[in-house]
């Protein structure tokens, strides 16, 4: 019988990816030997405790964002696994978001609602900001639209003021174009981002649509339109952070490298739900398969909706959404499927009733050639082991 591990874990409980970071880690303790754990009671960028320069412990899962915690973490030479993008302590592994996933689905959503101008607002404090600003403005400008961009003031600035912030970002509100679709770095930003909206009168979603990133259900559901937002896989985060940390301290070599985990898909709330598309056909088209594509419509259901050709129809969809009428029911019952996927554990067969696929067969041939894999291993690879 192995011995019972002593872990700190040097996690802020303060916000909605850490508390889902947490989870997926006691879901691993839980399923395995038990740890004992120490979590002290922190805010995010906070001094690391007095105790843990003393504490004869087994290892260390940590947020390493500032100097201090780096610090410690170094001097401690125990096992540590970085849950954090700030890759303060080299040569230890770490387990982050795909902020390239992240940054893909939140361009996806806006393009797919029809917008042509989109924007960035972004916090120059956090590596995981500076990525996804990257990679969404490459995703935009891929697309041939056009991205406005904003750095805030970082909040790890001594003397950052909100007042001062406010001002500025309200300016660049000021001179955007609409209507402008604008991914935040994440949901606190974003719930800025429409406090500024508010405040000068700017309607939303209307003439601005925003996305933040975390799906902090707080955040989100008490924000002024209620915020979409990008739902990163903290669980599966959290847990393979303390598998890989329970393999170091039983002494098994571990790869020093960036295990990255895909988020889960967009919660769309009030705050982007509408599309920018100035053609009112193929906007009723567009609502229409994504209000009725999981019961197996086809493309003549939408032609009995709207006064088109089948020709005139598909050229015009594809000109706007870049993708025929077809193609766009099979990626709205796709994106369903793997919802269910990974929120349930119904069978395939319920799966395929549900979104629209008459048989197994043709929804595990549809999922593999979109997403490539297979329905299974997609569930696998999105849920931590034995969930």
């Amino acid at each position: 019988m192995r011995p019972r591990y002593s872990v700190a874990l040097l996690i802020e409980t303060s916000n909605g990816y850490a508390r889902g970071l947490l989870e997926g880690i006691i879901d691993y303790v839980h399923r395995h030997e038990a740890w004992s754990i120490y979590l002290p009671e922190q805010e995010r960028g906070a001094r690391p405790p007095n105790w843990l320069s003393r504490w004869k412990g087994d290892g260390l899962i940590a947020r390493i964002e500032t100097e201090d915690v780096a610090r410690v973490v170094r001097r401690s030479r125990l096992p540590a696994v970085d849950v954090s993008a700030a890759r303060r302590v080299p040569g230890i592994p770490w387990v982050e978001t795909d902020d390239r996933a992240i940054a893909r689905l939140a361009a996806e959503h806006l393009l797919q609602r029809g917008f042509r101008q989109l924007g960035f607002c972004g916090d120059p404090g956090f590596n995981w900001s500076l990525w996804r600003e990257e990679y969404f403005k490459r995703i935009v400008e891929d697309a041939g639209c056009e991205c406005y961009l904003h750095q805030s003031l970082p909040v790890t600035q001594p003397g950052y003021s909100w007042n001062r912030e406010k001002r500025r970002l309200a300016q660049w509100v000021s001179r955007l174009p609409r209507p402008i679709g604008i991914m935040a770095c994440y949901d606190i930003k974003a719930q800025q981002l429409l406090d500024v909206c508010r405040e000068l009168n700017v309607a939303v979603p209307e003439e601005i649509a925003v996305v933040g990133v975390d799906n902090d259900r707080l955040l989100c559901d008490l924000a002024s339109p209620p915020l979409t937002s990008v739902i990163p896989n903290t669980h599966r985060t959290g847990y393979e952070a303390a598998e890989l940390l329970d393999r170091l301290m039983a002494g098994k070599r571990v790869k020093v490298e960036a295990h990255l985990i895909e988020p889960l898909g967009v919660q769309v709330r009030q705050s982007s739900d509408t599309l920018a598309i100035d053609d009112p056909e193929i906007a009723a088209a567009v609502r229409f398969i994504r209000e009725y594509a999981t019961t197996g419509i086809n493309v003549s259901d939408v032609l009995q909706r709207v006064p088109l050709s089948r020709r005139v129809l598909e050229s015009r969809f594809r000109r706007i959404v870049n993708r025929t009428p077809h193609e766009e029911m099979m990626r709205v019952r796709i994106e369903r499927v793997k919802r269910l996927l990974t929120d349930t554990t119904i069978s395939l067969a319920a799966i395929a009733a549900r979104t629209g696929f008459e048989h197994v067969e043709y929804l595990s041939v549809a999922f593999k050639r979109e997403v490539g894999q297979t329905p299974r291993q997609y569930r696998e690879s999105v849920r931590a082991p034995g969930t």
